[in-house]
């Protein structure tokens, strides 16, 4: 068992991020906090560190429980992390992807055709 792990190569393993060029990227640009303090790539993670960070926007918040050597299948995620983040956050994060593509007023009744080629145009674009 190992006692510490980078910080970048920790979120990484935890699928956090889908590469740890990602996750070292995030932590340069100040979006990951170990403990309530501002992270650096090499910063070591232990267990039962807290670690928060900001994903598409998403601000989730993970405890360490056990450190894993390299890159774990989903399944094996709850042994090695325990999810904090608030229900709330997860509602707001999903809102917020629904206002994207169809910021209607509730309640405006069907959408017309020019609303739809609208949203058609947006997804498309992608």
């Amino acid at each position: 068992m190992i006692s510490e792990v980078r910080i970048d190569k920790w979120l990484w393993c935890v699928r956090a991020y889908k590469t740890r060029a990602d996750a070292a990227e995030a932590c340069r640009e100040g979006m990951v906090t170990l403990n309530g303090n501002d992270a650096k790539p090499g910063r070591d993670v232990r267990a039962g560190d807290t670690v928060t960070f900001r994903q598409s926007g998403l601000t989730r918040t993970l405890k360490a429980l056990t450190l894993p050597r390299s890159r774990v299948g989903a399944k094996e995620l709850p042994a090695l992390i325990t999810d904090l983040t608030p229900p709330e956050e997860y509602e707001r994060a999903r809102q917020a992807r629904l206002d994207i593509f169809a910021p209607r007023e509730r309640g405006a009744g069907r959408p017309t055709k020019k609303d739809r080629r609208d949203t058609d145009r947006l997804v498309e674009d992608d």
